[in-house]
């Protein structure tokens, strides 16, 4: 797949079929990808914890307030990620400009980490609705949990979901 294809294919799964495993190969793909995303002063200020089984279950469940994301207990995989503090030269930058490199360079890596789980045949969800303190106890994190990735194989029976996305003349200005 090139990156066109996944960038068409890619979409948020909310229908995971919980007796397909995920192979290890394919995880580890997944997790080489993250290990390569660009970030600022290449100082990846962010932890991925990988979790399976009932650990992931607990992980999945604590997504669950208020009625949300309950598709997330069908994925086999859950990848928690968690803060981590700045390099030097990262936070100083991000003092000096008042830019949150931080929060860049871990949408960053979800992004790298659900494209390769396109490319593997694999769907994947970013979830931002969670219980950052119940995962950080869970998974024994020093860091603040920002994100969590459902991953997994799509049921047989989901299907591609047009895109809908503004117009490319409301989202870019060309000057010369």
């Amino acid at each position: 797949m090139n990156f066109t294809e996944i960038a068409n294919t890619r979409q948020s799964c909310r229908s995971f079929d919980k007796t397909k495993p995920i192979e290890q190969e394919k995880l580890n793909a997944i997790l080489n990808s993250a290990r390569l995303s660009p970030s600022a002063c290449n100082g990846q200020p962010y932890f991925l914890t990988v979790c399976k089984g009932e650990v992931a279950e607990r992980v999945a469940k604590a997504t669950m307030g208020m009625g949300m994301n309950k598709f997330s207990a069908d994925a086999p995989v859950q990848i928690v990620i968690s803060e981590m503090p700045y390099s030097r030269t990262a936070a100083l930058g991000a003092k000096v400009k008042g830019n949150d490199y931080r929060s860049i360079d871990i949408g960053i890596v979800s992004s790298y980490i659900t494209a390769e789980a396109t490319a593997q045949g694999l769907g994947s969800c970013i979830l931002g609705w969670l219980d950052s303190k119940k995962i950080k106890q869970i998974c024994d994190l020093s860091g603040d949990v920002r994100l969590v990735i459902s991953i997994g194989y799509p049921t047989a029976d989901y299907k591609l979901r047009p895109k809908k996305r503004k117009d490319l003349n409301d989202l870019v200005k060309i000057i010369e």
